[in-house]
C-alpha cells in the first residue's frame, strides 16, 4: 500500500492548532502529522506530541569508554615499556591521572557531539514534503498517510482553515 504525505499551510497557529485536535479526532496519531514553523511555538502550544530525549545518556558512556581507553592505554604503555627509576612502581598513579582525565573528557566531548547529530535526527532516511513558505512565516501541517486515509486527512487540513493543500506520493 502506498503511502502519502499531506502538507497544509496555515498562516495563523490557532488555525494550525485546530488542524491537530481535528486529526486526532479523526483517528490519526500523533505520530503521523508533524508542524513545522520557523517560530519558536513553547513545547506544546500547537498540541504537538511530547518528544523525549536521551541526549544525557550519551556525555556518561562517552566518559567511561574515554576513562577505560585511557587507563588501557597508560597502564599497557608503562607495562610494555617497563622503567624502573629509583625503585619506584612501574604504574605510576600521577601520570596516569592526567591522561585518563583528558580521555574521559575527549571521549565525554565526541558522544555528546554524537548524541546530538543522533537525537537530532539529522540523517534522515525519511523524505518529508516541504515548503519554503514556512521559512517565511506560514506554518505547515505534514501528514503521512496510506490511501485509504489521504482523501480524510486533506478534507480535515481544509476544514481547519488551511491556505493550501497538497499530496506527495512518499
Amino acid at each position: 500500500m502506498a503511502t502519502h504525505s499531506v502538507l497544509a499551510l496555515y498562516s495563523n497557529a490557532e488555525y494550525a492548532a485546530e488542524a491537530g485536535e481535528a486529526l486526532d479526532n479523526a483517528g490519526f496519531s500523533k505520530e503521523d502529522y508533524e508542524f513545522l514553523t520557523d517560530t519558536p511555538y513553547p513545547e506544546g502550544a500547537l498540541g504537538e506530541r511530547h518528544s523525549s530525549h536521551r541526549l544525557y545518556v550519551f556525555p556518561f558512556v562517552g566518559a567511561l569508554i574515554g576513562l577505560t581507553a585511557a587507563i588501557l592505554l597508560t597502564s599497557g604503555t608503562q607495562l610494555a615499556y617497563p622503567l624502573v627509576t629509583g625503585g619506584k612502581p612501574i604504574l605510576s598513579i600521577p601520570p596516569m591521572a592526567i591522561i585518563t582525565y583528558e580521555g574521559t573528557m575527549l571521549g565525554a566531548i565526541l558522544f555528546t557531539v554524537i548524541g546530538i547529530i543522533f537525537e537530532s535526527r539529522l540523517p534522515t532516511t525519511k523524505k518529508h514534503i516541504y515548503d519554503d513558505r514556512i521559512t517565511e512565516g506560514l506554518i505547515g501541517v505534514v501528514v503521512d498517510c496510506d490511501d485509504n486515509t489521504v482523501d480524510r486527512a486533506e478534507q480535515i487540513l481544509t476544514q481547519a482553515g488551511a491556505e493550501e493543500v497538497r499530496r506527495e506520493a512518499a
